[in-house]
């Protein structure tokens, strides 16, 4: 037994002075002997085939090292399956590997390889590139293709069935007192990380070396390792600094392997970066979409029927879209429910995980309709939620592992002060500005590996720990977490222990995706370090020279890195003199965790309650957020401070997701209108409004050892609701797309 000191603190990260002072070395920075610099050519068509690629003038542009093109690019050995890269197996980004043959599936598309000895003559023989094309007609947007629409078995690589139905909807509508019919528009959005994709490629004979920017080192070793015909213990891939993620390095592009590719035809290390504007084209997207809701209540507001019906344009070779009808199909009690997806073949890649992939766009329009259900009917937005609160996961009956979304609820709405508001459209001013109240619920599934997570712990005769497993750390201070759940399992001090990671030659952890991150690796790490003290405690009642000879291991607990008897606690020894007398420089122990069979009996998710106010300018269609409050039951909090800071960076991603982010395929050329981020809209400070958070810990005795449910998507998931809702209670307007232009609200 341990006394906690550490885990639930706001320790500071123990990487922030690295990346202050440039000490931390990302993929794009490493430096491997006689460097090459690879850069990728893109389809400027949508759709047709390569008639000719003309090398001759890029050829002989200086220092060009090689041109790799359909004509000479080695085949692939196999493309694996599309699986998400929490199963940890390959995890390609799409079926689909370019430079196979003359086919343009999508513009944008890699056609070529252009590798010199110095990146600018790369850009520059790139630029003398002559592709000619053969182009034929394409689909891109929903519009184009809405009559060929099609209902898949599966989506989400075939681990979401495309239709979940319980109950009678028909019936529940048939019976309902109020019912709302509405559809909802949303554009697509892209990943802009502040660091791009990029691989730093090196052979040593047939021994690989990656220095890849990924959420999971061992997705990349694996899918590379499939796509050229290696064993994975050939490949080792190394991510220790990882500049933002948020979905786009969850799955496994072409670029790694075609980094490899180039490094073995030139024979030297060659690093391959990708530009913002190939950001668009390269790394998957959130598709443009429309939702339509069909919803049925009683007078009192309780839902008789729900039917949520999805439309999205998917790739020419996966059946991929986001699980929006996931958390929507959950959150409330409603015996009568029907969920379908519906695909449009498209000329466009594979579309992939975004931050709180689905459910940000699927409770978007949930949680509208559910606001507009709560103003026609005279209820309290609040009031209309506890109403129809569940209990059970409606899905499958089965009871939340814990909840605490009531008080949720009650806390954001105590902080927020909604008890202010008027519920008229339109009642609230300051001045000229329109102010408005709004909120909405939460939601996002706690997901599990399925394959056992594994972690090792070293303890050091001087008394410092090291704690290892392969996750890189993209930014979400799993470093730092990680320390401290080290620290309390062997009862040290945070700053004796440290935590390595992003080495696929370490112990192996699947890809941190989908708010996993937090409660796998903290399961492995926390049983690795608890079996080390175990074993440590066994040593010391072993030895006959130990003050804790003969002890019940059970009566004995740590703290600041000494044993001792917890009802005597001056009989005792440090971790040192144990192994000083026992001549041994260090003592390691392995951990692994799956989860436990019993999780299947529950639903399992962390809930929420965010609050926004607006104000708008009824004469220029000005929206502006002025605060956000968000109220949040994730379980176990392992660091207040990150935790703090990774679901403000949702709330404030949802505010860019309501009023800011947007992509459209220009329909005739098939090809994206921003490409930049001087074109695409991201929120910057001056956008940021007060946000506050307010972290409800509730026990949780199923999900993992250690209670944690994780806190990366669940902020995003309600925040454009409550701001869409805050801008109908300012101005009286119902806005059913995202997002939300100056143009809706003049």
């Amino acid at each position: 037994m341990t006394t906690t000191l550490a885990i639930g603190q706001p320790t500071n990260r123990v990487d922030g002075r690295h990346k202050v002072t440039g000490g931390a070395h990302y993929s794009a920075d490493m430096v491997l002997g006689t460097m090459a610099y690879a850069v990728l050519v893109g389809a400027r068509v949508p759709s047709g085939r390569i008639t000719g690629i003309d090398t001759d003038e890029a050829q002989q542009a200086g220092g060009v090292l090689a041109i790799l093109t359909h004509e000479n690019l080695p085949g692939i050995a196999a493309q694996p399956p599309l699986i998400p890269s929490l199963a940890g197996m390959p995890a390609p980004g799409q079926t689909f590997f370019p430079l196979q043959d003359e086919v343009v599936h999508y513009a944008g598309q890699p056609v070529a390889v252009v590798v010199a000895d110095t990146l600018e003559r790369a850009q520059h023989a790139a630029a003398l590139l002559r592709v000619a094309y053969e182009e034929t007609p394409s689909v891109t947007t929903i519009d184009q293709g809405r009559d060929a629409a099609y209902e898949p078995e599966a989506i989400f690589a075939g681990f979401v069935p495309g239709r979940n139905t319980r109950g009678d909807v028909d019936a529940g509508l048939a019976q309902a007192d109020v019912r709302i019919d509405a559809t909802y528009t949303f554009a697509a959005n892209n990943h802009n990380p502040i660091e791009p994709s990029a691989t730093t490629a090196a052979w040593d004979g047939d021994q690989l070396t990656l220095h890849d920017a990924t959420q999971g080192v061992a997705a990349t070793q694996l899918t590379v390792a499939a796509l050229l015909g290696l064993t994975p213990s050939k490949v080792r891939v190394l991510s220790h600094y990882v500049g933002g993620s948020f979905g786009c390095k969850a799955m496994i592009w072409a670029h790694p392997a075609l980094a490899a590719l180039a490094a073995r035809q030139v024979g030297r290390p060659v690093r391959l970066a990708l530009t913002r504007e190939q950001m668009f084209t390269s790394v998957g997207h959130r598709e443009e979409q429309e939702q339509r809701i069909t919803l049925g209540a009683d007078k009192e507001g309780r839902l008789t029927a729900l039917r949520h019906h999805k439309l999205s344009p998917t790739s020419h070779f996966d059946d991929w879209a986001e699980p929006s009808l996931g958390v929507a199909s959950q959150i409330y009690a409603c015996k009568n429910y029907e969920g379908v997806y519906r695909l449009i073949r498209a000329n466009t890649m594979t579309p992939t995980f975004m931050r709180a992939p689905g459910e940000a766009s699927g409770m978007f329009a949930l949680e509208s309709t559910m606001d507009d259900l709560a103003h026609q009917l005279g209820i309290d937005p609040v009031e209309l939620r506890l109403r129809n609160y569940s209990d059970t996961d409606p899905n499958t009956g089965n009871p939340w592992s814990s909840s605490g979304l009531r008080e949720c609820y009650q806390r954001g709405a105590e902080r927020f002060g909604w008890q202010r508001r008027n519920p008229e459209p339109r009642s609230h001013r300051d001045g000229n500005w329109l102010i408005g109240y709004g909120m909405a619920t939460a939601g996002y599934p706690v997901y599990g590996p399925n394959n056992p997570q594994r972690a090792r712990a070293r303890l050091y005769a001087d008394g410092t720990a090291v704690v290892q497993a392969a996750t890189p750390d993209f930014g979400t201070g799993v470093a730092t977490v990680m320390t401290q759940v080290t620290a309390d399992a062997l009862g040290l001090p945070v700053e004796r222990c440290r935590f390595e990671g992003g080495d696929t030659t370490l112990p192996t952890i699947a890809a941190a995706v989908g708010s996993s991150g937090a409660g796998m690796i903290s399961a492995a790490v926390h049983t690795a370090a608890s079996n080390l003290r175990d074993q440590l405690i066994a040593q010391a009642v072993a030895d006959t020279q130990s003050p804790l000879h003969g002890a019940d291991p059970g009566a004995i607990t740590v703290r600041d890195g000494r044993m001792m008897l917890r009802d005597a606690p001056e009989t005792g020894e440090s971790y040192g003199d144990l192994l000083h007398r026992n001549f041994l420089p260090d003592v390691e122990a392995a951990g692994s965790w799956s989860p436990s069979p019993q999780s299947t009996r529950y639903g399992m998710m962390t809930f929420g309650a965010q609050f926004a106010e607006v104000a708008v300018d009824p004469d220029l269609g000005v929206a502006r957020v002025r605060r956000m409050v968000g109220a949040f039951a994730p379980g176990r909090v392992l660091n207040a401070k990150t935790a703090r800071s990774q679901l403000m960076g949702g709330m404030l991603w949802g505010l860019g997701q309501a009023l800011l982010e947007a992509n459209f395929m220009d329909p005739r050329r098939g090809r994206w209108v921003a490409s930049s981020l001087g074109d695409y809209l991201v929120p910057v400070n001056a956008d940021a409004p007060e946000v506050e958070i307010d972290l409800i810990e509730v026990a949780d005795d199923v999900v993992n050892p250690l209670g944690v449910k994780g806190v990366g998507e669940v902020g995003q998931v309600g925040a454009a609701a409550a701001i869409a809702n805050a801008v109908h209670h300012a101005t009286g307007r119902r806005i059913r797309k995202l997002p939300i232009t100056i143009e809706d609200l003049l």
